[in-house]
């Protein structure tokens, strides 16, 4: 099956190198109003699996990130529109420079061909996913959770009949509805057909891919997320980005997961901010400082600190000083987004270059790490390592380059 679905896929990339603005944007235009006109349909098949994952007895924050609703349909479809009218990197040249023997040589943008995508229970990467990978010439092959496999069907289904009317080449997006484990192992090694593979989920899923695929992967998205309240912050600031950081989503990856707290100033935040914390009912996982400060804490394991909750939990540490906390982040991090909460400059640019992350922020939440708040119209992922791309991954990374040269009968 993923054979010939590789075959389908490569088939189509190759025409899709050469496929006009026009019906690329015709595309997209078509696929954002099919999925408003189809709102009802969608959400008969999402309601399907909602309710079987909450019978199962998935989390609260899980079935949020499962669950679609009118407005987030909307959503997903102004999602399009903002990729469709942001400028097409295919086809950009680079620069071109004549050499002494009178080449001249440049760089060309270039689909990266087909692209393959494993992710968990969100249906709004199907979309977004998909979108991405059109607008930038490439074809893609969708491999979501079983939690979603409802969800996930009748939009492709709904994104295909909306690409075919456009004038796009069969096989330019596919969704393996085969959801086991074998299958999944399948698309990590169909390295014939797949140019490159994403994993978008979490610490497991992307730990399995990148140890089983013989594709060249782009890791995404673990999110062990810290803000960092410095002794000079702001008290209502620090309070109300922990408050936002932690609980408006606290399913996705951009989540704070960790405090950090100045112990010059421990005893009178931190009480305030878990008192913010109690109407979402937050458990605080705290070092032994915090847990004497909030004796409502639960003392925390070594291994709290690193770990990526998804859920109304966070962990909380008091540090010394600046210098700890970067030390701390950085060991126990994953490169994904930090921030801090600071009225002093050095201690802001202190931060910013001492962490190694991909989003550092000064004064604001890192929830805001996300393709469309950074003005890419949606995002493939957030790539956490530092080869090919780094952050949201917006249109440019989706492309590579290939070199173009002019000669006038050169010979070597």
């Amino acid at each position: 099956m993923l054979n010939e679905m590789g075959k389908k896929a490569k088939r189509a990339s190759l025409l899709l190198m050469n496929i006009s603005a026009d019906i690329k944007s015709a595309g997209l235009i078509s696929v954002a109003e099919a999925l408003k006109n189809n709102t009802e349909r969608i959400l008969a098949e999402n309601k399907k699996d909602v309710e079987a994952f909450i019978k199962k007895g998935g989390s609260t924050a899980m079935v949020d990130r499962l669950t679609l609703t009118k407005e987030r349909i909307y959503d997903m479809a102004e999602g399009v529109m903002k990729v469709n009218a942001l400028p097409d990197p295919v086809g950009e040249v680079l620069g071109m420079t004549k050499r002494p023997n009178g080449l001249v040589i440049g760089t060309k943008r270039v689909p990266l061909g087909v692209i393959g995508i494993i992710y968990e229970a969100r249906p709004n990467v199907t979309v977004d996913a998909a979108v991405l990978c059109l607008k930038t010439s490439n074809a893609c092959i969708l491999r979501g959770g079983s939690e979603a496999i409802f969800s996930n069907s009748v939009l492709v289904d709904i994104m295909n009949e909306a690409l075919t009317k456009a004038g796009f080449p069969e096989g330019s997006l596919q969704l393996v509805r085969d959801t086991s484990r074998e299958t999944a192992k399948e698309l990590m090694r169909l390295s014939e057909y797949l140019d490159v593979l994403i994993p978008r989920g979490g610490k497991g899923l992307i730990s399995t891919v990148v140890e089983n695929a013989s594709v060249p992967v782009i890791e995404t998205g673990t999110g062990n997320c810290h803000v960092y309240i410095e002794k000079t912050a702001d008290p209502a600031m620090a309070k109300d980005i922990i408050v936002n950081a932690k609980t408006s989503r606290p399913s996705v990856c951009n989540a704070a997961e960790s405090l950090l707290v100045d112990a010059c100033v421990a005893e009178t935040i931190l009480p305030m901010i878990a008192e913010a914390l109690k109407p979402f009912s937050v458990e605080l996982r705290g070092c032994s400082v915090t847990c004497k400060i909030l004796p409502e804490a639960v003392p925390a394991s070594n291994e709290d600190f690193y770990t990526e909750y998804n859920d109304y939990i966070m962990s909380v540490k008091v540090v010394s000083d600046i210098t700890e906390a970067i030390s701390h982040i950085n060991e126990h991090g994953t490169g994904h987004s930090e921030a801090i909460v600071t009225k002093d400059y050095a201690a802001a640019n202190l931060f910013l270059d001492g962490v190694d992350a991909a989003a550092v922020y000064v004064n604001a939440s890192t929830r805001f790490t996300d393709g469309n708040e950074f003005g890419y119209g949606a995002e493939i992922g957030i790539s956490t390592q530092k080869l090919h791309a780094r952050g949201p991954m917006g249109l440019t990374a989706l492309t590579s380059t290939k070199h173009i040269i002019y000669g006038s009968g050169q010979i070597r």
